[in-house]
């Protein structure tokens, strides 16, 4: 650990995303967390459509007090298929469960795409990190656009995929099989590109000590998380028989303030295009060590408590408890523990 964390210069981002109940935990980390600078919130088609997860993306940055980073729309639609959401998980918002605020914050005119681009060329060489946690569309359509940038990225550190198993078909995960097309175009580019896949976030669990540790908070940052997590718990016991919800995407964003808040392995990584049965998937070769040319990692075990440490420190961040308001947080907690039994 650094002696001296004020000497680090912060880690640039641009968070690519589609709230998504993950997500919005995955933009509080990155915006409370002092060793990131968040230089974009882009949004895609994914969990829901465009227009309500952007307007999801903007409440959550309403909530958190964002202020000074830009927000832009970007694909409203996969490269080749059909759109294809996910309210089963997320809800007929994307983000059903806490009341959403009216957003103050001003949509950036610049579509996702161009955004992206020009905020990685008018950085230096290798300081922008891209991450994405939704479907590939914006960044795959960047790289086809401008190529300049695949140099210039310091790397792709992505929510998707699984190298052992699938969430939305039986060895494919949400992210990947929306848009796998996306998906093959940023894996095949000349850049790093870190998979933090189903593999690790299903190690990422909210349990009851996790949402008794935000309760403590007390904070409006930390009511909106446990009524996120109250309704993710529910639909993730509901829909995949989780007692405790995999919180996925702040994985990803947690990787880039600290690798070593979990391990990787160096390994090729492809998508299947053409399977009937294996549409989506993000193959792994692990037969034999990587080649010195490889430019895939997966991420394969977490510490969670370091993890959740990072989450909930930021959310402390973010917003101080409110003087004199009763949180009734921890009785939403024993909420949340009563969904998981």
């Amino acid at each position: 650990m650094d002696p001296n964390p004020m000497t680090r210069e912060p880690k640039k981002i641009i968070l690519d995303c589609d709230p998504g109940h993950d997500d919005a935990v995955a933009l509080l980390l990155a915006y409370g967390n002092p060793d990131i600078e968040l230089l974009a919130v882009t949004t895609v088609v994914g969990n829901q459509t465009l227009e309500k997860v952007t307007r999801n993306a903007l409440s959550v940055g309403t909530i958190a007090g964002i202020t000074g980073v830009p927000f832009a729309a970007g694909c409203d639609r996969p490269l080749v298929r059909a759109i294809e959401t996910a309210p089963d998980i997320h809800g007929d918002t994307g983000m059903d469960g806490p009341e959403q605020p009216q957003s103050t914050i001003e949509l950036d005119p610049r579509h996702a795409v161009d955004l992206i681009i020009e905020t990685i060329m008018a950085h230096e060489p290798g300081t922008v990190t891209l991450v994405p946690t939704a479907g590939l569309t914006n960044i795959a359509m960047a790289a086809r656009k401008e190529p300049r940038i695949v140099e210039r990225v310091k790397e792709v550190v992505l929510m998707g995929g699984g190298y052992h198993v699938g969430n939305w078909s039986a060895v494919a995960e949400f992210n990947i099989i929306i848009d796998p097309e996306a998906a093959h175009i940023v894996f095949n580019e000349n850049w790093p590109v870190v998979m933090v896949g189903l593999d690790l976030t299903h190690q990422a669990l909210a349990t009851h000590e996790v949402v008794e540790k935000i309760a403590a908070i007390g904070s409006k940052p930390a009511k909106f998380v446990m009524e996120l997590m109250e309704f993710f718990t529910k639909t993730y016991r509901d829909a995949q028989g989780f007692d405790y919800p995999p919180v996925h995407d702040p994985c990803a964003v947690a990787y880039v303030i600290d690798p070593t808040v979990m391990t990787t392995r160096k390994v090729p990584v492809d998508i299947e295009l053409q399977g009937k049965l294996t549409l989506g998937m993000t193959v792994a070769d692990f037969r034999a060590p990587a080649p010195a040319d490889c430019n895939t990692s997966v991420a394969v075990d977490l510490d969670h408590g370091k993890f959740w440490n990072l989450v909930t420190d930021a959310i402390i961040r973010i917003g101080e408890p409110d003087a004199g308001e009763p949180t009734g947080a921890p009785a939403t907690a024993a909420a949340i523990a009563g969904e998981a039994k």
